[in-house]
């Protein structure tokens, strides 16, 4: 494997999940496989799961690593082709991510989408920068649009949890006071896709993801009828696709309380972290011994160490 750009990435999703399950029993195993490797984590938003559990995937299979914040600590970045950089951005990406390939044999970008331009989020133009400039495998920590390393944990947690061959699992919208990018829903949706599930997706009216995304999957404008048998309830905000990067609702009615997790087959509640407490979901839900957001957070480490499994036998030819 060269990139991991997105879910169309993985070859065979339950493949990989059993790969990844297999690596958290015996979390060392491969630590001679990334010896005198180095991965170089470019951060232009803030993390702590994604850093952390990257890193820690690096340091099981015997790397180095190196962890830039571009927005405190590198130099402004320039993406187009032909510009006169007499403003304010003071280098351009051809050279930086050539220089960085000499420093590294891996890397990892986060960079979030601004939630302004719907064309140039969805074209996706620093990560797709990198991957065309750079000389070393790229590894996408969270992109404008997709956050593929999250919905492969998402994939693994599901699969440790289920209590059925086909579960049901409800993607819900919940109120957040800020705006949000659509990136987690995204991935999740597609690898929801490609997992044997009753999947259906809930938010008000407004907040339809883009179609090219969510294709056939339902959509249920009543969120308490959406609950109704779930077994897994995944909940995570995200602002207006069409609507571009608006909130459009605050509508507290959509929080995730007690009596609407009643409604469901004792689901587990998932959420990427992090939350905001008594406005995306009720302390008492988050609590409770159905949430699994701790040992979600926990796989993230193991979805970070495949990828990089894969792609360092990809590096020795193996």
């Amino acid at each position: 494997m060269n990139n991991y750009f997105s879910i169309a990435d993985i070859d065979n999703v339950e493949d990989w999940v059993d790969q990844a399950i297999a690596l958290k029993k015996e979390p060392l195993q491969d630590k001679k496989l990334g010896e005198d490797k180095t991965i170089g984590l470019l951060f232009f938003n803030p993390s702590l799961r994604t850093r952390l559990s990257t890193q820690k995937a690096a340091l099981n299979l015997g790397m180095n690593v190196m962890v830039m914040n571009f927005t405190g600590e590198g130099w402004s970045l320039e993406y187009g082709d032909g510009t006169i950089m007499d403003q304010g951005n003071s280098e351009h990406v051809k050279e930086a991510a050539q220089v960085v390939s000499q420093y590294c044999d891996i890397l990892a970008i986060r960079v979030f989408a601004h939630l302004k331009d719907k064309e140039e989020d969805y074209s996706e133009k620093v990560l797709k920068s990198f991957m065309e400039y750079a000389t070393i495998p790229v590894v996408n920590m969270e992109s404008a649009t997709g956050h593929p390393l999250q919905a492969l944990t998402d994939a693994i947690t599901i699969t440790e949890h289920k209590k059925k061959e086909k579960p049901k699992v409800v993607l819900s919208w919940a109120p957040h006071p800020k705006a949000l990018p659509q990136a987690v829903a995204n991935s999740f949706v597609e690898m929801m896709q490609r997992m044997d599930a009753h999947f259906v997706i809930t938010h008000p009216k407004g907040y339809e993801l883009a179609s090219q995304i969510t294709k056939e999957v339902p959509i249920d404008y009543n969120q308490e009828n959406a609950f109704k048998d779930a077994d897994f309830i995944y909940v995570k905000n995200w602002s207006a696709y069409q609507d571009y990067g608006k909130v459009l609702s605050t509508d507290a009615d959509w929080k995730i309380t007690e009596d609407k997790m009643k409604l469901t087959n004792q689901a587990k509640f998932m959420h990427c972290l992090p939350v905001r407490r008594n406005v995306v979901v009720d302390d008492a839900v988050i609590e409770s011994e159905d949430a699994i957001v701790i040992q979600q957070a926990n796989n993230r480490t193991y979805a970070a160490q495949l990828v990089l499994k894969k792609i360092l036998k990809g590096l020795k030819g193996s």
